[in-house]
């Protein structure tokens, strides 16, 4: 399918067309090897040899970017105080329409996803398609084993404001931590949940959505970018043993420079 070249590079980048149209004045833009100064001309995105500034720009229908958020970084394409995840993004992975699929706390670390895949959002978001989603928790007491059964009854704060069952569990070489897994995201829900049982969080770390693990080689502010063919991962509804038996045996991994 051909299409303008100015519009397929303003999917690319975050350019606006304004912007474009300045680079191609400037000989900026090439071809299929040549300068190319009107912006109107059709292309093969697929096939096409494009550079912008020197820089190939491939084709790509969606992107789509696994971060390590680290703390004071808000979930959200801009803020007035406060840095955003988009804001750590390289000005070369950058391009329109670019957003958190989902949120994270301001003083939460671990997982977030990135794409202008609003389809993808979408189901990520729906409470239809109940999305697990993992933390390791640190405590300011020990965890209790009356926990497991109180998490997975249902909690509900003295407002009436009730949460989901989940599934909670103790690292076995560490009294103050804990894994949980939950299917709604509420502002500050792991939190509430635990001050209700009569704890409180110090740390919290997202390391997986559905079945889908934050690479461990990832450090804070950091992220990388996966293929289409992962992304289904994140639909997929995992066995809670398997993936504490799994965080478990890597914690030192999961849990650093918190």
């Amino acid at each position: 399918m051909l299409m303008r070249l100015d519009k397929f590079l303003s999917d690319q980048t975050p350019l606006s067309r304004s912007e474009i149209k300045k680079k191609a004045s400037g000989g900026q833009i090439t071809f299929n090897g040549n300068i190319i100064r009107d912006c109107s001309v059709k292309i093969d995105p697929k096939a096409s040899h494009i550079t912008l500034s020197g820089k190939l720009i491939t084709y790509r229908k969606n992107v789509y970017y696994i971060m390590d958020k680290p703390k004071g970084v808000v979930t959200a394409t801009r803020d007035k105080k406060d840095k955003t995840v988009i804001d750590l993004l390289k000005a070369e992975d950058r391009r329109r329409g670019i957003f958190p699929a989902g949120r994270l706390d301001k003083d939460t670390t671990g997982m977030i996803l990135l794409t202008d895949d609003g389809e993808l959002s979408h189901k990520i978001l729906s409470p239809v398609s109940h999305i697990p989603k993992y933390y390791i928790v640190q405590l300011a007491e020990s965890f209790k084993t009356e926990y497991v059964n109180l998490f997975n009854n249902s909690l509900s704060t003295s407002s009436g404001e009730a949460f989901l069952p989940a599934k909670v569990k103790a690292f076995k070489n560490n009294a103050n931590m804990a894994f949980i897994e939950l299917f709604e995201g509420k502002f500050h829900q792991i939190k509430i949940m635990f001050e209700l049982v009569g704890n409180k969080v110090i740390n919290l770390r997202r390391v997986q959505m559905g079945n889908l693990k934050i690479p461990i080689e990832l450090r804070l502010g950091e992220y990388v970018e996966i293929m289409h063919k992962y992304i289904e991962q994140l639909l997929v509804k995992p066995d809670f043993s398997v993936v504490f038996e799994e965080i478990e045996k890597n914690f030192s991994s999961y849990w650093i420079n918190i």
